[in-house]
C-alpha cells in the first residue's frame, strides 16, 4: 500500500497532491454543469465507457445521462449541488473518491427537495486527464418541504440564479462565457 492509497495521514507527494487537485475540479466542474446546464461541460467529465448510476432514478452511460437530465431538470425553477468533504485514493492512473454533497432543487410547483447523499466515484487518469469512470449516488437525507419566499432585506434586489446561458456567471464572467458549450 503505497501512502496515496491510505486514509491515514501522510505526507503528500506533489503527483498526489495535483491529482487530487485535478480530482476535486472534476468535482466542482460537476456542480457548475449541472447547474448551469452546460451539458457539453457535464458530458466531457466522463470517459466515453462511464456509468453514472443514480439508483432506480438513472443508471446508463454518460451520453444517456446528457439525455436524461434535461427533462429531470425539467420540473425545476432552480438547483444547487454542493461538494463538503471529499476523500480521494489514487492508485497510480486509478483513483476512487467519496463525495459528499448536497443537492438543492426548487421545484416549479413551489417545493424545496434537498437531497444529502454521497458520489461513490471511481476514476480513471488517460493520456493525462482524469475522467469520471463511474459514479454511484447514495442518498444519507432527504427534505421536502415548502419553498421559502425572500423577504425583507435579505434578498432584495439580489439577481437570481438561472439554469443555462441566461446565468449572471455568464454575463459577467467573460472567461465562464467562453467556456459555455
Amino acid at each position: 500500500m503505497t501512502d496515496a492509497t491510505t486514509l491515514r495521514p501522510h505526507a503528500f507527494s506533489d503527483a498526489e497532491a495535483a491529482a487530487n487537485l485535478e480530482l476535486q475540479r472534476l468535482a466542482w466542474a460537476y456542480c457548475h454543469a449541472v447547474d448551469r446546464g452546460d451539458l457539453v461541460l457535464l458530458r466531457s467529465l466522463y470517459h466515453d465507457d462511464a456509468i453514472d448510476d443514480h439508483g432506480a432514478m438513472f443508471c446508463g452511460s454518460p451520453d444517456e445521462y446528457v439525455a436524461w437530465l434535461p427533462q429531470m431538470l425539467a420540473a425545476l425553477e432552480a438547483t444547487r449541488h454542493t461538494m463538503h468533504n471529499m476523500l480521494f485514493l489514487i492508485d497510480g492512473d486509478r483513483a476512487q473518491g467519496e463525495l459528499v454533497n448536497t443537492a438543492y432543487h426548487r421545484t416549479r410547483e413551489g417545493r424545496e427537495i434537498i437531497l444529502g447523499g454521497r458520489y461513490l466515484d471511481e476514476y480513471e487518469r488517460r493520456d493525462g486527464v482524469w475522467r469520471i469512470a463511474r459514479r454511484s449516488l447514495v442518498l444519507d437525507t432527504f427534505e421536502d418541504r415548502p419553498a421559502q419566499v425572500a423577504g425583507g432585506f435579505i434578498g432584495k434586489g439580489v439577481e437570481r440564479g438561472a439554469a443555462g446561458e441566461a446565468d449572471a456567471v455568464f454575463g459577467r464572467l467573460t472567461l465562464f462565457a467562453a467556456q459555455r458549450g
